[in-house]
């Protein structure tokens, strides 16, 4: 060990009429220690929303979107062809009709987005209220059924007060001309699953038939909305709308789930940015509490400064003292910090569920959010940026102190002495 460090250990140990500097020191690494900890548990929680957010929009919304503008999509099959060859990331494309529409049943009626699907669509992999518990992409594919079926969400079959089983009307925007004057198209259609929404408010909206009949029902003979393509990651949509749109150029139309709801996401992003700078200056604060300690035992020990210069000291290594003086207590202050944080961070959801069982009160309602459970997701890059952040703010803070100490003159110090 230098000496540099054991000297700086040993200021940390203050005697008893330096009590109230080493109060001070304690207080400094407390105040690292909270501010360290708020700043993972918030960006966790942040986080966590984020991803549940992101989530609740996509549900069963494609991760890539390829449509024709003003038209129907054609060529299909080659953009299916081309997005499967495009990246080894993506799962599945495939074609979907998608029209608006009005659902009719016992006077009710609902509006929803009616989408035509082919077999092994992402939507089956949820779970359906079918009846008799069947299994509901055989009965919505059923063929020997004289109606097709349909499936509707929650939401949808409590406003038109259906069940699995019951038959409601669909009315797309379409009309037949007549004799005696425009009739609006309707076909009725069998309830055969229901489906509570992944937490997507977006899926409330959607109701779900089978490719070929939605092609028939909305007159578009061979010809699609277009292609939704699913990849195994969100962050790889973006690379693969790149590469689609430099092979199918205008009029086709590639977006990703970024292009079109980005922009909400973006709203989240700088709120988990305002907030770390916003807590940031709590450690700020703490490394205050840094320097006026430092300044304290410069003053205190100007005479032990005086007599290491005169011993051959160097000011850089009088510099080096204190700084590593302060080091240390940032360095306490930011472990104890990560590792509470990260406690905290990890068992949100149990600590939410207990203040909630403790005080009677509702902390976090699932309902409202659309989420089974508290948001905590401990991202490691956001971790090694607190403890950078920190750190450095610790460093800083111990420059002006260590300086002056540097810069005493010995025979100053010592003339009174």
């Amino acid at each position: 060990m230098n000496y540099e460090l054991f000297v700086s250990l040993r200021y940390l140990r203050a005697k008893r009429k330096q009590t109230f500097i080493s109060v001070i020191s304690f207080i400094s690494i407390i105040g690292i220690t909270l501010g360290v900890a708020a700043l993972i548990v918030v960006l966790a929680v942040m986080t966590g929303f984020h991803d549940g957010v992101r989530k609740q929009i996509l549900g069963n919304v494609p991760h890539v979107l390829v449509q024709k503008h003003g038209e129907s999509l054609t060529d299909s099959d080659a953009v299916v062809a081309a997005a499967k060859a495009a990246s080894p990331h993506v799962l599945n494309a495939s074609p979907f009709v998608s029209k608006e529409a009005m659902l009719l049943s016992r006077r009710n009626v609902a509006a929803v987005n009616v989408k035509g699907v082919e077999r092994q669509n992402k939507i089956f992999r949820q779970s359906f209220l079918t009846e008799s518990g069947g299994e509901v992409e055989t009965l919505l594919y059923d063929s020997e059924e004289t109606q097709p079926g349909i499936l509707i969400g929650l939401d949808t079959a409590t406003t038109l007060g259906v069940a699995v089983g019951d038959s409601i009307n669909v009315i797309p925007p379409m009309f037949t001309i007549t004799p005696f004057g425009m009739i609006p198209k309707m076909k009725p259609f069998k309830v055969v699953g229901i489906f509570k929404q992944r937490g997507g408010f977006i899926d409330a909206y959607f109701a779900y038939i089978d490719l070929t009949e939605a092609q028939h029902f909305f007159d578009l003979n061979e010809g699609v909305t277009g292609v939704e393509v699913e990849v195994d990651s969100f962050d790889q949509a973006a690379p693969v709308a790149s590469s689609l749109r430099q092979e199918f150029g205008f009029p086709h139309s590639v977006r990703s789930w970024e292009d079109m709801f980005g922009s909400f996401l973006s709203a989240l992003k700088l709120e988990k940015l305002g907030l770390f700078i916003v807590l940031g200056i709590i450690v700020l604060v703490a490394a205050f509490n840094i320097a006026t300690t430092l300044i304290m035992v410069v003053m205190e020990k100007h005479r032990d400064i005086a007599i290491l210069r005169s011993m051959g000291a160097t000011s850089r290594s009088i510099m080096q003292i204190f700084v590593l003086e302060g080091l240390i207590i940032g360095t306490l202050g930011t472990l104890f910090g990560t590792g509470l944080g990260l406690l905290l961070a990890k068992n949100a959801d149990p600590l939410i569920k207990g203040l909630e069982n403790l005080l009677n009160v509702k902390i976090f309602d699932q309902s409202v959010y659309g989420m089974d459970h508290f948001p905590s997701v401990v991202n490691t890059g956001d971790v090694v940026a607190v403890v950078v952040v920190a750190m450095s703010i610790s460093l800083m803070a111990t420059i002006y102190p260590a300086w002056r100490a540097a810069k005493m003159d010995p025979a100053e110090a010592l003339r009174y002495e």
